[in-house]
């Protein structure tokens, strides 16, 4: 203590402090020397690069960020303040190979030196790399990347909404691509695609779409920006970008970089594009090869239309080939009538020979005396069957009346006699009737008989008209006539003719 003797014998072990000989530093208290330790220390080390392995990584409820930056052998705290820590382009994890710029200071409340940080990056590409398959296999873990929650992507949609730069070649290469593959509605929300705060605006497009009302609300959102490198692309690698794409309500299409480019946002996009261009052919068809694809429907619908048409018609025309010819059906038959043609004249030709010869052999036999002789023989036996038949009843009368004469003798006379003289009257009666029946009777009185070939008596003119000769018999004779008209045939009978009057039957 100030004013106290030195004593040279004092020791260490004594009650009461006694300054020693010649030591004129007074003692330092300990805010003292915590305040000439934080000078020192930011004195000296004013502006670091620290490169390390994040660890306990935490955010206060201020926004301030507390870590701990280790390697193999040593540790140190360090501090990002709320400002810059909203300002980093990725999520800090524990893990992670950063490389923290700040400056060094001290803590006197736990007298601990720490880093102050002003900026942090992760610790080169692997490091990056590294983040990002911890990343992944974390939201893989969660179902972020399931295959069943792959959605369809409509066929034609009717709108398309764009989550990309308004300025990039991007949007025109979408636009160009869709005006020549199907012109579509298209609605672009324009956001950053890189830097600080581009993950943030790509999530909120997203869920925007999503929550505009059904009328307005795109039927497919394309999520899109251009190639680069991992760090330009790492946005689409952010947490916040990667869960507003699993939870959208609209199938997406993820083209990020080109084709060797992979971002998380791909395995949660409903689909994956090469490049934004591609990303377009995906949206929407080909409007020639729908019309191309109409066309071939419309034909093949015609077609099997048509088909049983034609099918019918290949049946018809195969049974048609096999069905024999009009000219081979009709060829037998022809042939056949042919034959019996000429059999049929041949035969006419033999008929009449015959019967020419036969009327001439009978001509000769033929006379009037000839024609007469069965006549009279008719007369002669039909008088003897009148006069037979007029004894017959003559003589029934006598055998009558002998009879009544012997059965009788008590009837009356008069009675037997008055039928007596019926019978007598009825007998008398027929022999008058008997002489009229006579056909050539009537002769005498000036009539003829005209009478057929055939020995017919004609009673017509019709039929007299049909004979070709007729005789005329009178009372004194017989004459012969010809009528002209061609004699009308009977089966099996030849009119007589004479050779000079039959003509050529063909």
């Amino acid at each position: 203590m100030p004013g106290l003797p030195f004593d040279d014998n004092m020791s260490s072990g004594g009650l009461v402090a006694k300054a020693s000989r010649g030591d004129n530093a007074a003692p330092l208290s300990i805010t003292e020397i915590s305040t000439r330790l934080k000078r020192a220390v930011e004195d000296q080390f004013g502006h670091v690069k620290l490169r390390g392995e994040l660890s306990g990584v935490k955010r206060a409820a201020s926004g301030h960020l507390y870590c701990a930056l280790k390697d193999e052998k040593a540790v140190i705290d360090g501090v990002m303040w709320k400002g810059n820590a909203q300002r980093l382009s990725f999520l800090p994890e524990d893990g992670i190979e950063v490389i923290a710029s700040g400056k060094l200071t001290t803590y006197p409340g736990r007298s601990k030196y720490q880093i102050v940080i002003d900026s942090m990056e992760i610790a080169g590409e692997g490091a990056l790399l590294a983040l990002l398959e911890k990343t992944r296999k974390r939201l893989e873990a969660e179902g972020l990347f399931a295959p069943e929650r792959k959605r369809a992507l409509p066929f034609i949609p009717r709108r398309i909404g764009v989550v990309t730069s308004p300025t990039g070649a991007v949007i025109r290469d979408i636009l160009h691509r869709l005006a020549d593959r199907f012109p579509s509605h298209v609605m672009v929300w324009p956001v950053m695609v890189q830097g600080q705060g581009s993950a943030e605006q790509v999530a909120h497009a997203v869920r925007g779409f999503g929550q505009l009302p059904d009328d307005v609300r795109p039927d497919l959102l394309i999520v899109a920006r251009g190639g680069g490198s991992i760090e330009d692309l790492w946005s689409f690698n952010e947490e916040v970008v990667v869960r507003a794409i699993a939870d959208s309500s609209i199938p997406i299409i993820s083209a990020v970089g080109h084709e060797t480019d992979t971002t998380l946002a791909d395995f949660a996009a409903d689909r994956r594009a090469p490049t934004p261009t591609a990303a377009a052919e995906i949206a929407v068809p080909v409007l020639r090869d729908l019309a191309a694809t109409l066309d071939e429907y419309a034909f093949r619908q015609r077609k099997c239309a048509l088909r049983p048409v034609d099918l019918g018609r290949e049946r018809l025309e195969a049974r048609a080939n096999r069905l024999p010819k009009p000219e081979a059906l009709l060829q037998q038959s022809t042939q056949k009538l042919d034959d019996l043609g000429e059999r049929l004249r041949r035969g006419l030709a033999d008929c009449a020979s015959t019967a020419r010869e036969r009327l001439q052999a009978d001509r000769a036999r033929l006379s009037v005396h000839m024609l007469q002789r069965p006549v009279q023989e008719g007369r002669l036996r039909l008088d003897a069957q009148g006069n037979r038949l007029g004894a017959g009843l003559r003589q029934a009368v006598q055998l009558g009346e002998r009879r009544l004469d012997q059965a009788g003798a008590g009837l009356r006379p008069a009675l037997i006699r008055a039928r007596i003289d019926r019978a007598r009257g009825m007998l008398d009666s027929f022999s008058r009737v008997l002489p009229q029946l006579d056909p050539d009777k009537p002769l005498e009185r000036g009539y003829a008989r005209v009478i057929a070939s055939d020995n017919r008596t004609m009673t017509s003119q019709k039929a007299a008209s049909a004979e070709a000769r007729l005789t005329l018999k009178f009372h004194d004779g017989e004459l012969e006539v010809v009528t002209g008209s061609p004699p009308l045939r009977k089966p099996g009978r030849t009119p007589p003719a004479s050779p000079a009057e039959q003509g050529d039957l063909f």
